[in-house]
């Protein structure tokens, strides 16, 4: 197996970096304190040609693979976290769930503006009562006529304060078989968003209510068996959560390495402190082999483009654990400069940690593994509440 980068994809990750260090470097941690989104970054994204990365080329996309796409995410997480969020909004998730499952009309009518880094679509799933226990879901769809009627809420959307268009995860009758989704667009009536909040992160998010909101039929991306296909999409999502991870742990062990480098303690640099060096070490080991673990993910593909669950499972859920313990060594080694707010170790440990939780959880991705390794499905219902 050839472990090495292409020459065309090792000049994508580095002209990227370079790009990103010149348009996004000097405002890279300040999105937070300002809470706006980098609009001005979406756009130069997509003047870039890095938005769409891997959606076809009939849709507007590039038809690149999946490897480049986190290639991308990568260079850009490395240098500006927030803008690393851009490049998976107009990538991966709810985006690509459209572009592959929508009807061609959908598509036309809001990917143009997605991809142009005017307006992004946000996955509207978690419910207060449904969380990693996704089929229970609640928000329901009644087809009538040209219309369906959504009734129903969602929570802990990522970007809802700022999404034009929310592809909202629903239930079209009793199974868990009749769930899918419905894109919801901003402003349509009977649907109202709650207060900004925040999490540790700073990301913001914003509740989502449905009261008898309407939509045309059109809007309708999956019905019957949409749960089946969106997951197969989602794991697309998860590759970009693991991109992400990994891209700010990495940033944060090339600070603490260029830190150490330079700080003098005892007259001499921190470098030069075996407690140190081993600290280090360790931090690069975890971080190669949580790339090649990500790299596999995103190479081993089926027959549609999409990556293996159990492979995606495994490079999320290692790659988020160690991205934590990277950051907390990264900080370790700053010592109180990481613990202040006013560098910006302390806001990648922050980050890192809700990737732990997001795009499921480290048990959930464990259990996924579980069911591969033994080769069965394990259900987490007691025998009454099965399905």
């Amino acid at each position: 197996m050839d472990f090495a980068l292409t020459p065309e994809q090792r000049l994508l990750k580095d002209s990227v970096k370079r790009m990103a260090r010149e348009q996004f470097g000097p405002d890279a941690f300040s999105w937070e304190d300002r809470q706006e989104y980098p609009w001005k970054n979406a756009e130069i994204l997509a003047r870039e040609g890095l938005t769409g990365i891997t959606l076809p080329e009939e849709v507007g996309g590039h038809g690149s693979s999946l490897l480049d796409a986190v290639l991308v995410i990568e260079a850009v997480g490395e240098v500006c976290p927030h803008t690393a969020d851009v490049v998976q909004a107009t990538n991966f998730g709810a985006v690509k769930v459209v572009a592959d499952l929508a009807s061609d009309e959908l598509k036309r009518r809001i990917l143009p503006d997605i991809l142009a880094g005017k307006a992004i679509i946000t996955a509207a799933m978690t419910e207060p009562d449904a969380g990693s226990a996704l089929t229970d879901l609640r928000t329901s769809a009644q087809i009538a006529g040209d219309k369906v009627i959504l009734n129903g809420s969602k929570m802990f959307n990522s970007n809802g304060p700022h999404a034009r268009f929310f592809l909202v995860w629903c239930r079209f009758g009793p199974s868990a078989r009749d769930i899918g989704a419905v894109v919801v667009e901003r402003g349509t009536p009977g649907f109202s968003t709650g207060k900004p909040e925040r999490f540790m992160s700073g990301e913001q998010y914003c509740a989502l209510y449905f009261n008898d909101c309407q939509v045309p039929a059109e809007n309708i991306v999956t019905d019957r068996d949409g749960f089946r296909k969106q997951m197969a999409t989602f794991n697309i999502e998860r590759i970009g959560n693991t991109a992400r991870s990994l891209a700010l742990a990495q940033q944060a062990f090339d600070r603490a390495v260029d830190h150490a480098a330079e700080r003098q303690q005892f007259g001499r640099p921190l470098s030069e402190f075996q407690g140190i060096q081993w600290k280090v070490a360790e931090m690069k080991m975890r971080l190669d082999a949580a790339r090649l673990l990500l790299y596999r993910a995103a190479c081993e593909l089926d027959g549609q483009g999409r990556p293996s669950p159990m492979n995606t499972a495994i490079a999320k859920a290692y790659t988020n654990q160690i991205a934590f313990e990277v950051a907390s060594d990264a900080m370790q080694v700053f010592g109180g400069y990481g613990y202040s707010h006013e560098f910006p170790m302390e806001y990648l440990f922050r980050r890192i940690r809700g990737w732990m939780i997001a795009g499921g959880s480290l048990e959930m991705q464990k259990n996924r593994i579980a069911e591969g390794v033994f080769g069965r499905k394990f259900s987490q219902r007691n025998a009454a509440g099965r399905q």
